[in-house]
C-alpha cells in the first residue's frame, strides 16, 4: 500500500478531520497480566469466555449478541452484566500498543466499539466528556449518559453542561466504568439500533460536530449486521468519502458494503498503522 495515504490519513488524524473508530482489532496485543492470555475482544473469543471456554451451537457462534441472548433467556440479563464487567472492569490486562499510541496525541474525538477501559485510561490524565452507551432503559428515550471527567472523578452532565473545549470519547457498546452499562445481547442492539436511527442515542453537540468527517475504522471487522448498522448511524452526516478501513482479508460482504458506504478498504492492518505512524512500542521491551 501507498505510503502516501497513510501519511495523508496521519495528516488527517492529528487535524482532528478524520475520526479514529476502533474494533476489536485494537486490542490483538493485550494480554491477561496473570496468564497471559489474549484480551477477548472479538465476537468469537467473547462468546468462548462467556461459556466457560466452550463454545456454543454453531448457529449461536454466529456474533455475539446472539449468543448473549441465548445466555441472557437462561440466566437473566445480569449475568451479562456481571460477566463483562468481571472480564473488562475487575481482570488486569497489559497495555494494547493502539492505545499507547493514541494517549500520546490524544484525538478530539475517538469511538470506541469495545467494552474495556484502555480508551478511558488513555485520557486518565486530562479532562474530558464520555458518552456511555445503553439499552432497554424506560425512564427515557435517550440511549446514552454523558459524563465530565475532571482530572480525578466522572461526574454525569447533560448535554448543556458540556465543554465543546474537551475530547470525547464515545463507547456506544458500554463500559464497566464510571457505572457499569452495556449494549450486548440481541434484545439490546434492537432496542439501541432503533433509537439510534431515531437520534435518540447521539447527543445534539456530537451530531453538528461530526457533520462532514471522515473515519479510519481501524481493526473493525465489518461482515455482521449489528456492527454495521451501528456504524451507519453512528458516522451518519460524514463526507462523500466517509473513510478508510484497514482490512487486509476483506469478504465479499465487507467489499460490497463498504463499497456502498463510501469507504475505502486499505491493505494494512494496526501494526502496519502503527509502524507508519512511527509508533515504538517501549513498554514491551521493558517488560
Amino acid at each position: 500500500m501507498s505510503a502516501t495515504i497513510f501519511s495523508e490519513i496521519l495528516t488527517g488524524l492529528y487535524e482532528n478531520n478524520i475520526v479514529p473508530y476502533l474494533g476489536p482489532g485494537v486490542l490483538y496485543d493485550a494480554k491477561n497480566k496473570l496468564t497471559g492470555q489474549a484480551m477477548p475482544a472479538d465476537s468469537n473469543s467473547l462468546i468462548l469466555a462467556m461459556n466457560n471456554g466452550n463454545p456454543m451451537a454453531p448457529k449461536l457462534m454466529y456474533e455475539f449478541p446472539r449468543a448473549a441472548m441465548n445466555m441472557e433467556l437462561k440466566k437473566g440479563r445480569n449475568f451479562l452484566g456481571q460477566f463483562l464487567t468481571k472480564l473488562y472492569g475487575e481482570t488486569e490486562w497489559t497495555r494494547a500498543a493502539l492505545h499507547d499510541w493514541l494517549a500520546e496525541w490524544k484525538p478530539a474525538y475517538v469511538i470506541d466499539i469495545n467494552r474495556d477501559t484502555q480508551l478511558l485510561d488513555s485520557y486518565a490524565d486530562e479532562e474530558h466528556t464520555l458518552i456511555i452507551g445503553l439499552a432497554r432503559i424506560t425512564a427515557s428515550h435517550f440511549r446514552y449518559k454523558l459524563y465530565h471527567f475532571d482530572g480525578s472523578e466522572y461526574f454525569e452532565i447533560t448535554s448543556e453542561q458540556v465543554d465543546p473545549r474537551l475530547p470525547v470519547l464515545f463507547k456506544p457498546m458500554g463500559a464497566p466504568k464510571p457505572e457499569a452499562n452495556y449494549v450486548a445481547s440481541d434484545a439490546d442492539y434492537v432496542d439501541y439500533i432503533t433509537e439510534l436511527m431515531g437520534g435518540f442515542a447521539i447527543p445534539d453537540f456530537l451530531k453538528a460536530y461530526r457533520k462532514g468527517k471522515q473515519y479510519l475504522f481501524i481493526g473493525m471487522p465489518l461482515n455482521r449486521d449489528s456492527e454495521r448498522m451501528v456504524m451507519s448511524d453512528i458516522t451518519y452526516d460524514a463526507a462523500e468519502t466517509r473513510g478508510w478501513v484497514l482490512n487486509k482479508q476483506p469478504t465479499d460482504k465487507e467489499i460490497r458494503f463498504c463499497k456502498k458506504m463510501g469507504l475505502v478498504i486499505l491493505d494494512a492492518g494496526v501494526e502496519d498503522l502503527l509502524g507508519a505512524a512511527g509508533f515504538v512500542d517501549a513498554y514491551r521491551e521493558s517488560a
